[in-house]
């Protein structure tokens, strides 16, 4: 899926990004605790994905008597939840369904699984049970902000992108382009 990322937003990638991966390789080396990580992570929603920290980023967001770490708004509605384990932590399964439970919680269709280095993208949804499956991933060391792909995909968390719901599309386009679902319709009559 080709989305449109506005030259302003590419410059921004090109400056700050490469500012953030010495910023997490320095941490892991220096194997920073969760709530460094977090002070890491909220610095990245602000220069990287363009929310203003003081009005659109929720720091210990409280769902239902637990904490999610971070919270991102766009026009005063939450937009996604972004749950933060130690940057030497690798993700686990079990941190997967933490941050799923939060959004499940909060009625939302995204949530962020990250240690700073890997981010998982979730989609939740709620049809017949809760349901949850991954919208994309990738590595915030390898992520090259020159090349159309990666800003694409660091797009799909920026202010702006979730504002155009771009997370949304980028699965709707997954889910078209499903091995299964085009096995299905090339095996159906019509």
């Amino acid at each position: 899926m080709a989305i449109k990322v506005p030259s302003r937003q590419i410059e921004q990638f090109r400056r700050s990004a490469p500012k953030f991966q010495q910023i997490l390789r320095s941490a892991k080396n220096r194997d920073v605790n969760e709530s460094d990580t977090v002070t890491i992570i909220g610095d990245i929603l602000e220069e990287v994905f363009g929310f203003d920290k003081y009005t659109e980023i929720t720091r210990e967001y409280v769902v239902r008597g637990t904490h999610c770490d971070l919270a991102t708004l766009v026009d005063g509605r939450l937009a996604y939840l972004v749950e933060v384990k130690a940057v030497g932590i690798a993700l686990k399964d079990s941190h997967l369904r933490q941050a799923v439970d939060y959004g499940a919680k909060e009625g939302l269709r995204w949530v962020v699984l990250t240690n700073g280095i890997e981010w998982r993208i979730r989609g939740i949804s709620w049809e017949d049970r809760l349901t949850h499956e991954e919208v994309c991933r990738f590595n915030f060391l390898e992520i090259n902000p020159r090349n159309p792909s990666d800003q694409e995909l660091l797009y799909l968390l920026c202010r702006r992108g979730v504002a155009k719901d771009l997370i949304g599309a980028c699965s709707e386009h997954r889910q078209a382009c499903n091995r299964f679902v085009i096995a299905a319709l090339l095996q159906h009559d019509e």
